[in-house]
Order: structure tokens, then sequence, then C-alpha cells
């Protein structure tokens, strides 16, 4: 166990230099993977988690680009029941708008703006 968490940091010790490049999604994205890791291997466990959600967080954040975009369109909020969350699929019969020069679309659903990734997954709730 002890070995393969140190691999698996060295491993992702090494993609860290993507890190720096991007800034959006990695607090959250290392927060999410230290607790996560936490919960199914301790300290350890929790250290590496971090990185490897840091590292998930910085692929996954879209362009600032996206999001003013987004927040700058004007378009009808979709009343729906369920609950949209990062990671959420967005149901068929919820509309998103495309956003040009990019392969993020968004909604609006319940006066809330959503940006979206080509598969229909919320990526991020912008506010």
């Amino acid at each position: 166990m002890r070995v393969s968490s140190i691999a698996l940091a060295v491993a992702l010790g090494v993609s860290a230099p993507a890190m720096a490049i991007a800034q959006e999604g990695t607090v959250t994205g290392a927060a999410g993977g230290a607790v996560t890791g936490a919960v199914v291997g301790g300290p350890i466990g929790a250290a590496v988690g971090g990185v490897a959600g840091a590292v998930i967080g910085t692929a996954v954040a879209p362009p600032k680009e996206v999001r003013t975009y987004v927040v700058q369109e004007q378009r009808p909020s979709i009343r729906y029941e369920g609950d949209l969350a990062v990671g959420s699929d967005v149901p068929e019969g919820v509309e998103v708008y495309a956003v040009p020069d990019s392969d993020y679309s968004y909604t609006i659903v319940n006066e809330k703006r959503y940006i979206v990734s080509p598969k229909r997954k919320v990526v991020e709730v912008v506010q």
C-alpha cells in the first residue's frame, strides 16, 4: 500500500507543471481530492488525493473567456425540478447553447448559469 501510494505521488508530481499553468479549479479539486484520499487511505491518501484532485480540477476548469461569455449572454431560465451540480448530467430536455470558439456550452436553469462540457456534464456553476 505504501509503495503504491509513493509511486502514485511521484507520477502525479511529474504532472505538477501543468498545475502552474491553470489556476481556476485547482483549489476545489485539491480539497475534494484530499478529503476523498483521507477517507480511503488516511494521511498519505489525503496528500496523494489532494495532488490528484488539483490536477483534475485544473484540467476541467473552463477558460475565463467562457465564463465571461456565459455571464453576458441573455437567455431565458428553464425551470427544472431536479438539482444540477458540478459533475451531473444535463437532462436531454434542457436546452444548452454553444459558446463560440469553444467546446463548451451553457444553460440557465432555475436562474443559475451552468457551463457544460461536450458530453453534457456540468463543469462549473457561474454565480
